[in-house]
């Protein structure tokens, strides 16, 4: 929706939301605030305060919605990772959503979004059951979690690193092959 569109009807927090994101995936580097998103959604600026008392509420509600996005990305490349070319796949298509949606990936872990929200909570509970699962299937281990929550932490500092410039992020072919030799190297090493 534009800012020269009116908004009418419908579920205006969820307008709100995908304006948000709208703006995000336009300019990674937007300063969000619920005047400017209310103006992209086409309502008045006091709108979004009836279902947003502040920021941090919008952009708890947009975190949620990028965790969502990045689980169904995940599930898509493997909807059941089944070798350590599957993780390495993952990994890849983690970074590359990090890289593709600088701004809402900055949202989701950057932000002091409300970690309590229950739309947030089930995303992030879903990525970590998903992780949890492939490891369980793939890796000989008695932590589990603790395993997955070190794969996750891997692979999300590899994106961090990429977007902040202290690994080259171009071309992607590079980025690619640096995040599955990266991981498939550690999935391979052993301790002495």
């Amino acid at each position: 929706m534009s800012a020269t569109s009116s908004y009418h009807h419908g579920d205006l927090p969820a307008t709100l939301v995908r304006s948000a994101i709208e703006m995000l995936d336009e300019d990674g580097d937007v300063e969000l605030s619920l005047r400017g998103v209310a103006r992209r959604a086409g309502v008045s600026s006091a709108a979004p305060y009836r279902h947003f008392p502040d920021r941090t509420a919008l952009l708890s509600a947009v975190a949620a919605v990028g965790y969502q996005q990045l689980m169904i990305s995940l599930a898509t490349e493997h909807p059941e990772p089944s070798s350590a070319d599957d993780l390495a796949d993952l990994a890849v298509a983690y970074v590359d959503f990090a890289l593709t949606r600088p701004g809402l990936f900055r949202v989701m872990f950057t932000e002091g979004c409300d970690r309590t929200i229950p739309d947030r909570v089930a995303a992030v509970e879903a990525i970590h059951a998903y992780l949890g699962a492939a490891v369980t299937r793939l890796m000989k281990t008695d932590a589990p979690e603790a395993v997955a929550t070190a794969m996750w932490s891997l692979v999300h500092g590899l994106a961090f690193l990429h977007l902040d410039g202290k690994l080259d992020a171009s071309p992607r072919e590079a980025v690619a092959a640096r995040v599955r030799e990266t991981v498939l190297a550690m999935l391979a090493a052993r301790v002495r």
